[in-house]
């Protein structure tokens, strides 16, 4: 299979998303994960003021950044490679993919341990190493899981999410050798532990994602819980970091306001158990770290995305999630129906970018324009903008988002003109409001244009007089 298929096969929001508010388990199990998240991180920002604060102070730091993308990134790649870190780039996941093989290859390296990296899900990287005869392993434990249940993530903070205990403990029991059927969590916790220390001990190269790099100091943050994280960065030899390319920040005083916005915002946490900033590989005298590190920094698009002005917004986001565990839309049929790496409302918008409103034009119309992920948004994203913006751009061509104009619709473009055209003559709008209440309340449920509506409620009934007339009869003056 090559990566094109890899990413494209079958993509139809509609009908996974139609599948799964038909799964009452997978529904309860997101019900309960997404109360718990909401109510926790409202407790880590109870104070308004604060909250304000620090959200603009967030929001400032991102967009400073993007203000300055091209010389913060000269100037990362320059303080990099001063400090022994290997810069590689990238302009497609193909490239990036392919940069990730050749050092394996070079080092001969059969196993490789990942901590969490959504980019590397964007590259669709783990399948394309087992394409190479290379072993990859997750070693997040949410990611870990979802590997052993060969799905994708559901969640970019929690990817595991859409799974509950029972559904975890027969999944261990059937993948994991030797492995007893328990829904101890403790218990499920240590199995995975034990296993995944073996890999770390084995592994050949370990691979991680970025959470900011600093363009001053040439410094990659990365925040986790587990250790996992450290773990594959510190022990294995080899380091290989990937970054999409909006990930830098300007300063070091940059990075402690987006931590703290992050970690509150994606696990209700003041700060997560490990904070960790890796400047170069093992130096002289050193009792751990590995001999090389790598940096890989992905365009995949984000150029194009960063040319639009209004569009730009998009790159501000800092991958916390919170846009999902408010959004009605995600928290009633989960992660998987979107397909792709990111769902939920910044995967809405960042995907059609990404991959093209051909493949992903239904993403922008999986919103109710509600305006919770924009209220929620740690770095003030207007994401129903964007979602607007998208919507157009599907459906007129232009060049400013690939595949704009793939949904025109002929038909579509002649109701739109002629609606147009009757708003525009109140002669027009009266003779075509009274024929719809004659025809409209005359035609059976049963054709096709109700039938979707009639199955689930009453048919609608258009007015016998229009709003005009009525306003007349009640005499209130035309304005």
């Amino acid at each position: 299979m090559g990566e094109t298929a890899l990413k494209t096969n079958g993509i139809n929001f509609a009908k996974a998303s139609s599948a799964a508010l038909q799964d009452q388990q997978l529904r309860g199990n997101f019900r309960r994960a997404m109360d718990g998240l909401m109510s926790k991180r409202a407790v880590q920002f109870a104070d308004t003021a604060e909250w304000n604060g620090v959200r603009t102070l967030g929001a400032s730091v991102r967009l400073r950044a993007l203000s300055k993308l091209p010389e913060l990134l000269e100037k990362l790649e320059a303080n990099c490679t001063k400090n022994g870190i290997q810069v590689h780039w990238a302009s497609t996941t193909d490239e990036a993919n392919a940069i990730v093989l050749s050092i394996m290859q070079r080092v001969n390296a059969k196993l490789v341990v990942k901590g969490k990296s959504m980019v590397s899900e964007e590259m669709h990287l783990n399948a394309f190493l087992e394409m190479h005869g290379i072993e990859s392993l997750e070693s997040d434990l949410g990611e870990y899981i979802v590997q052993l249940d060969e799905a994708m993530p559901s969640h970019i903070i929690m990817p595991a999410i859409h799974m509950n205990t029972k559904q975890i403990a027969h999944l261990f029991k059937q993948k994991i050798k030797e492995a007893e059927y328990t829904e101890d969590v403790a218990q499920l916790t240590d199995l995975a532990r034990r296993v995944l220390r073996k890999k770390f001990a084995t592994a050949d190269v370990g691979i991680s994602g970025v959470n900011m790099a600093v363009a001053e100091t040439g410094t990659l943050c990365l925040v986790e819980n587990e250790g996992n994280g450290r773990m594959s960065t510190t022990v294995p030899p080899v380091h290989i970091a990937v970054m999409g390319l909006e990930k830098v920040v300007e300063k070091l005083e940059d990075v402690p306001p987006v931590i703290s916005l992050l970690t509150r915002s994606a696990t209700a946490q003041p700060i997560t158990t490990y904070v960790n900033m890796i400047s170069s590989p093992r130096k002289e005298g050193e009792k751990d770290g590995p001999n090389e590190i790598h940096l890989v920094i992905l365009d995949n698009g984000r150029s194009a995305i960063y040319a639009d002005e209004e569009l730009r917004n998009t790159l501000r986001c800092i991958r916390c999630g919170a846009c999902m565990n408010h959004c009605p839309v995600y928290t009633k049929v989960g992660g998987h129906a979107y397909q792709a790496p990111y769902p939920g409302p910044i995967g809405s918008i960042l995907m059609p970018q990404v991959e093209g409103l051909e493949t992903r034009g239904e993403l922008p119309h999986a919103c109710t324009m509600c305006n919770a992920c924009v209220e929620i948004c740690p770095v003030k994203i207007p994401i129903v903008e964007i979602m607007g913006r998208l919507r157009s751009e599907a459906v007129h061509p232009g060049d400013a988002v690939k595949g704009a104009g793939s949904h025109a619709s002929k038909a579509e473009a002649m109701v739109w003109k002629g609606w147009s055209m009757t708003y525009a003559s109140p002669l027009a709008y009266q003779f075509a409001t009274a024929l719809l209440a004659k025809l409209g309340n005359a035609a059976p449920a049963s054709l096709p244009l109700l039938k979707e509506w009639t199955n689930v409620r009453s048919k609608p009934r258009f007015a016998n007089r229009t709003l005009h007339a009525l306003a007349r009869e009640k005499g209130i003056p035309d304005v």
